[in-house]
């Protein structure tokens, strides 16, 4: 992976990470197009640069982390669904990494409900405490998004709204709960994988995460001011029509460079 690659990927995975449009599914398009996903580094890589996102969320919400236990014990419950199910399906989740029609599909099913979440989604008008019961729904919901394309942020802010949480908590606390669950599996991946990374790799690491911590907090601040005025339709519009694009490409004949 060249130097180049690495800053593309970090700023896709920057940009994309906190949207409901699947950083996993456009990561694999763009590895894909450039020819490096086959490459066991990509992979590791781009799961690697959400170091540097989590670092965005912790720095623009510092006071927010300086909160009770009962914060970051609400956050361990929504947390525990993706840290088991992950664990038990890892192979499954890794195959599934490798299949653009997967994230295809995921993006164009996704982009329909989001084009009609804020009319079957019932939210309170103003921030409340979220409970505890209400933040494991959330952490299942998050599960959904081990499937390529279906996207962590969508997942886990459509169960908020689905508690009856506004847009604007609903997208804080799915940034809040990203940053264990990233943090595990990036962790997770690194500790697997670290034994093959050679001498320059490092550099080309290092690079994609200040990459992506400088996009990642461009991109949340854009995010919820967008968010709060005009809601998810047009990202259900973008997802809908990217997915379209895949499926018609790969109708056609177009190889991807998926392994």
């Amino acid at each position: 992976m060249t130097y180049w690659q690495a800053i593309i990927l970090a700023i896709v995975e920057g940009i994309t990470e906190f949207l409901p449009v699947s950083s996993t599914g456009h990561m694999i398009i763009a590895s894909s197009f450039m020819g490096i996903s086959h490459l066991e580094f990509t992979k590791m890589f781009t799961v690697n640069i959400q170091f540097g996102a989590i670092l965005s969320v912790l720095v623009l919400y510092r006071r927010r982390f300086l909160q009770t236990r009962d914060f970051y014990y609400k956050l361990f419950v929504a947390f525990l669904p993706a840290a088991v199910i992950g664990f038990l399906l890892n192979d499954l989740i890794d195959a599934l990494l490798e299949n653009v029609v997967v994230v295809a599909i995921s993006l164009l099913v996704g982009g329909i409900i989001l084009v009609f979440i804020d009319k079957i989604a019932q939210e309170y008008p103003k921030d409340r405490d979220v409970s505890y019961p209400e933040a494991l729904k959330i952490g299942f919901y998050q599960c959904i998004a081990m499937i390529p394309g279906v996207s962590r942020s969508a997942a886990t802010i459509i169960g908020g709204m689905f508690q009856g949480l506004s847009r604007k908590q609903a997208a804080e606390f799915s940034f809040f709960l990203a940053v264990p669950t990233m943090a595990a599996a990036a962790g997770y991946k690194f500790l697997k994988t670290y034994q093959t990374i050679q001498a320059g790799d490092i550099q080309v690491l290092l690079i994609g995460n200040l990459v992506a911590f400088i996009v990642a907090m461009l991109a949340i601040r854009f995010f919820i001011n967008f968010l709060t005025r005009y809601g998810f339709k047009l990202f259900g519009y973008y997802r809908i029509i990217l997915g379209l694009i895949l499926l018609g490409l790969l109708a056609s004949g177009y190889e991807l460079d998926i392994v």
